[in-house]
Formats: C-alpha cells, sequence, structure tokens
C-alpha cells in the first residue's frame, strides 16, 4: 500500500511539472509583451523587405543604363572600367536579390506558424492600420 502511494504522489509530482511547464510556454508565446515584440519583428522585416525590392530596382535601372551606352557592342569591346562596373553592379543586383530571399523565407517561415495569428487582418493591435502581409512570395529571381 505504501508503495502505491509512493507511486500514486510521484505520478500526480510529474503530472502538475508537465502541466506546470505547458503553462508556463504558453504564457512566453502569448503575453502581451511577447506578442508586442513579435509584431515588431514583422514590421521591421516588412520595411526591410521594401526597401530590398526599392534597392534591387535602383541598382538594376543602374546596369540597365550602363548596358543601353553599348546597345550593339560587344562585351569584349567595351571600355575596360564601365565592363568592370557592370560586372560590380551584376553582382550587387545578384547579392541584394538573395539578401531579400532570405529575408522573405524567414517571414514566411514565421508567419506560417501558428502562434503568429495576430499579423491576420482582423486581428490588428490596438493602433495598427493595415494589416502585415501574409507573405513575400514569390521570390526574386532574375
Amino acid at each position: 500500500m505504501k508503495t502505491i502511494t509512493i507511486l500514486v504522489l510521484c505520478l500526480i509530482f510529474v503530472g502538475c511539472r508537465y502541466v506546470r511547464n505547458a503553462d508556463d510556454t504558453v504564457y512566453n508565446e502569448v503575453s502581451a509583451s511577447a506578442l508586442l515584440k513579435k509584431y515588431e519583428w514583422f514590421k521591421d522585416a516588412s520595411a526591410k523587405l521594401d526597401s530590398k525590392l526599392a534597392s534591387i530596382q535602383v541598382a538594376e535601372s543602374r546596369l540597365t543604363a550602363l548596358e543601353k551606352q553599348y546597345t550593339g557592342v560587344a562585351r569584349k569591346e567595351w571600355a575596360r572600367t564601365d565592363a568592370e562596373q557592370s560586372s560590380v553592379w551584376a553582382q550587387e543586383v545578384a547579392g541584394l536579390k538573395m539578401s531579400y530571399n532570405s529575408l522573405a523565407s524567414e517571414y514566411n517561415a514565421k508567419m506560417a506558424k501558428e502562434n503568429y495569428r495576430f499579423c491576420n487582418e482582423g486581428e490588428l493591435p490596438k493602433g495598427a492600420t493595415k494589416p502585415l502581409p501574409r507573405d513575400y512570395k514569390p521570390y526574386v529571381t532574375n
């Protein structure tokens, strides 16, 4: 009888520990400060993604303007400095696109998680006027 009592008490203790752990986890994930921090991350990431897209457009237009100067001219006949600059700008555009895609994939992955439903339209935090984009697809590939 004593062994059964000890066994029951141990099971109750272990069960309470799991319940307490689950309670702590839920509190840490959905407390007001945690939700605000998550929402701010999405706002910051959204602004960075918009900035990266604008930077990609600027860099591509710079590269296109340079290439237009040499329309119909073989690349090997370009001025050396212009050919080098074109290569540098092409690498810059590729780097910006990779950076955009990396942040967009992180944004999309986090937004897809169940605990980020607060970012959906109709559930905006007080003072917010526009819902965050649900995702940033398609990625920039060319």
